[in-house]
């Protein structure tokens, strides 16, 4: 059974940095695409940054294009999110994602395996 766990979350002051991980119990080299998703209190589920793991391209959204980077570390089956230059309005739970499917798409329902999510709070 694929388990996904968050880790990183926190209160920063605007300008600040977080990095976020996720530990896979499977090999994050098994997933075909994986990816870090947040809501804030009202709003829908986005997708803030998505990786195809295979060939390494990545989406992101243009609310974080520039601010935000992930990365990989296969020999230790996690994914991380380096958050730069964070605003309140990054205010969210973040979630990680994992999909064995290639040819998916950046939504959520575009992703089978989900953390439990952790917060990120800027001020």
């Amino acid at each position: 059974d694929v388990q996904l766990v968050e880790s990183g979350g926190g209160s920063v002051q605007a300008g600040g940095a977080l990095r976020l991980s996720c530990a896979a119990s499977g090999k994050t080299s098994s997933f075909a695409r994986m990816g870090w998703f947040r809501q804030a209190p009202g709003k829908e589920r986005e997708g803030a940054v998505v990786r195809n793991t295979r060939t390494r391209s990545t989406y992101y959204a243009d609310s974080v294009k520039g601010r935000f980077t992930i990365s990989q570390d296969n020999a230790k089956n996690t994914l991380y999110l380096q958050m730069n230059s964070l605003q309140p309005e990054d205010t969210a739970m973040y979630y990680c994602a994992a999909s064995l499917l290639y040819g998916g798409g950046t939504s959520s329902s575009d992703f089978e395996y989900w953390g439990q999510g952790t917060q990120v709070t800027v001020s």
